[in-house]
């Protein structure tokens, strides 16, 4: 049977990250592909300790359904560390808990947007975004990146331009795919031409506590007093990626109808695992986990960009991110990011080519993101040296 798919769905493809599991998962492959936090890092004996506590003294309600907005207990719990840690949240705001931080995006697309509107980017963005702003059937608008995060005065141009702006889509620190941080100047002037040009911001920022070097930047949430940004969140880097537990902080009426649109697609997050994060994070020492994770994914970049130092050549230009997950690097000029990828595949190394996250995919993207918190340092040596070979091959032909 021919079955006939939707036409927002039709002209979407599966995601490259997901689809290069399947060569990363062989032997002897070196991926630096990976979107994630090292398995190191995973609390795997505290969370069969609290799951062994909660199943002997919750029984039953750990299986009930719960409420839309999430498990209270951890409502309270991630909003006060926002707020006391971070100055993030204001009276009129609220949060709930979702299900992993791409579905803040979902949710705001679903509750923001209507079919031809559009969003404001970043040019390179994250492929979980790009995707479903193409699935709700909107226009991207893309801004260019440089090593201070998005080019405000292109921003500028394009909101006087574009038509039926809905929101800004920003990853302000240590984006991805770029690992760029946006700087404190330019969060100031992102949120005063929100104000100017009436539309809001969606702040996606599941990197921010895993900075390795310089002062924390506000986030940009800290500077709202009128309830115009969005706040994304997520547990994922900080305690492990499987767990799917995200959360949004956002003016309160618009908080209610994203709870309408939660219960469409999913009713509620998941009960069990809300509750054994939230015994998590009252248990135990968060933050001395992140000073862990910090410790080891600083030494870990800094392998990785003295090996790219050592070896590749001066044509080649790399960003050197004070934190989160990803270096990125650009080809010379005509060549391919794409190309390179599928070149290094066949020498076992996998990287994750810029056109990923090109708004208009294309394959002439010079871009290739690199992953340093997930491979061994063994595996960064020896993948940077073949990488290295790979590069001066592109560069003969």
């Amino acid at each position: 049977m021919n079955v006939k798919i939707s036409e927002r769905m039709a002209g979407l493809n599966p995601s490259t990250i997901r689809e290069m599991h399947k060569y990363t998962s062989k032997p002897g492959v070196i991926s630096f592909a990976a979107g994630g936090p090292s398995p190191e890092m995973y609390p795997v004996r505290e969370m069969a300790a609290i799951a062994a506590e909660l199943f002997e003294s919750s029984g039953p309600a750990l299986f009930q359904y719960g409420t839309s907005e999430g498990f209270p207990p951890l409502r309270e719990a991630l909003r006060a560390r926002l707020l006391e840690k971070y100055g993030a949240g204001r009276d009129y705001d609220d949060l709930i808990v979702v299900h992993g931080g791409q579905q803040v995006i979902d949710l705001t697309c679903k509750c923001l947007c209507n079919e031809g509107d559009t969003v404001i980017c970043e040019s390179p963005s994250f492929i979980g975004a790009l995707n479903t702003f193409r699935s709700y059937r909107l226009k991207l608008a893309g801004i260019p990146m440089d090593s201070g995060g998005m080019d405000m005065d292109a921003l500028e141009t394009a909101l006087k331009t574009e038509k039926n702006v809905r929101f800004i889509y920003t990853i302000p620190d240590f984006q991805n795919p770029m690992g760029v941080t946006l700087t404190l100047e330019r969060r100031r002037r992102l949120y005063e031409l929100a104000c100017r040009y009436d539309v809001m911001i969606l702040e996606d920022n599941p990197y921010f506590e895993l900075r390795y070097t310089g002062p924390h930047v506000p986030l940009i949430k800290s500077l709202d007093t009128e309830g115009r940004v969005i706040f994304a969140g997520s547990v994922s880097k900080v305690i492990a990626p499987g767990l799917r537990v995200g959360y949004l902080l956002a003016q309160e009426e618009l908080v209610k109808k994203m709870v309408v649109a939660k219960q469409i697609a999913d009713v509620h997050t998941n009960l069990p695992i809300q509750m054994f994060v939230d015994s998590y994070i009252r248990k135990y020492d968060l933050d001395a986990h992140i000073g862990e994770a910090i410790d080891l994914y600083r030494r870990k970049r800094d392998c990785m960009i003295s090996r790219i130092r050592a070896l590749f050549p001066p044509e080649i230009s790399c960003t050197e991110p004070n934190g989160g997950l990803f270096i990125w690097f650009d080809m010379p000029e005509g060549l391919s990011g794409s190309d390179f990828t599928e070149y290094a595949l066949k020498k076992n190394v996998a990287c994750v080519p810029g056109a990923t996250f090109d708004l208009a995919e294309d394959r002439r993207n010079r871009g290739v993101r690199m992953n340093f918190t997930v491979p061994s340092f063994e595996q960064i040596e020896r993948g940077i040296e073949i990488l290295a070979g790979c590069i001066g091959d592109f560069l003969k032909k």
